[in-house]
């Protein structure tokens, strides 16, 4: 592992220190700061000469400023001369907009992937992308992992009976089977209709969940909107109890407030794919941790194994 090195912006230390604990190796040492007038300001501190370099920073809020210095530590670490550098990209920011779904609107998902590419990344690992199609947008190699078997290590110690997993829109039904089909479960998924980019409103649901208990499962919340919508769906259909799992707590807005309104659900699962502040702390949010899965991953990458079986 002499040849491995592990940095971390500012997005999420935390993390980056998990998964160098996993990996029972150090943290490497660069400075990213500030200039006076605010911009960015990165040396690498150690030696990287031919080494392969693996940059630790989900694109979380604040995401602009995250990005930025991914960017530039790529470009810091292209020049000084690493073998290789894989950009570890736990939440993957911008990726909603992959699509023009509209007339003259961006596709973010690309134009974030252009510039990684261009800043000098070789490759990239991520986990639970908002569309799997944003793999193609890439012309490097990009490993997707899943954060699925997380989550049912933690489900499964419920021992909850007559489970139904429930997908809250009809682009989350390839998530929602993998759980089902680990778990036993059955699948239902909420035919709903959305009103704005921050507002739904649920349908209809399809499958059997009356006086069943229901696990959520869903990528990313944001504010917290869809998620109010499913639970109170599955109330409606007298669903005997409510879990949710979610990859990615961005818990934007008036996410807690929702949440704290929103009595049904018993527990919402996320994962440390992004931090979570002291302010959006709840108690009936419990925290998993992917750094392990990160770490492995890492650790298979860098030792030219496969990391296939990492992204059931």
């Amino acid at each position: 592992m002499d040849k491995l090195a592990i940095f971390s912006g500012n997005a999420h230390p935390e993390l980056a220190k998990s998964i160098c604990k996993y990996l029972k190796v150090k943290l490497s040492n660069a400075l990213v700061g500030r200039f006076s007038e605010g911009e960015i300001r990165v040396k690498i501190n150690d030696n990287v000469r031919g080494k392969d370099v693996f940059i630790v920073q989900p694109t979380c809020p604040p995401p602009n400023d995250n990005l930025m210095e991914l960017l530039i530590m790529i470009d810091a670490l292209k020049r000084s001369s690493s073998q290789r550098i894989t950009a570890v990209v736990p939440y993957f920011g911008y990726a909603r907009q992959d699509r023009k779904d509209q007339p003259r609107v961006p596709i973010t998902a690309k134009l974030v992937a252009n510039l990684l590419t261009t800043a000098g990344a070789d490759r990239i690992l991520t986990m639970d992308l908002h569309a799997g199609q944003i793999q193609g947008f890439f012309d490097i190699p990009v490993d997707h992992l899943l954060a699925v078997g997380v989550f049912i290590d933690y489900l499964s110690k419920l021992k909850l009976k007559d489970a139904v997993v429930v997908s809250p829109d009809v682009g989350g039904i390839k998530m929602a089977r993998a759980y089902a089909k680990r778990l036993s479960a059955d699948l239902a998924i909420i035919d709903k209709r959305r009103d704005s980019p921050e507002k739904t409103e649920a349908m209809y649901i399809l499958g059997e969940v009356e006086g069943r208990n229901a696990i959520i499962v869903d990528d990313l919340i944001a504010t917290g909107s869809s998620l109010i919508e499913a639970v109170q769906a599955l109330r409606k259909a007298k669903t005997k109890s409510m879990h949710a799992a979610i990859t990615h707590g961005v818990l934007s807005g008036p996410a807690i407030e929702r949440l704290d309104r929103c009595k049904d659900l018993k527990e919402l699962l996320i994962t440390d794919s992004i931090p979570l502040d002291d302010h959006k702390k709840h108690p009936r949010i419990k925290v998993l941790s992917v750094a392990s899965l990160l770490g492995e991953a890492i650790k298979r990458i860098h030792h030219e194994e496969s990391v296939s079986s990492l992204f059931d």
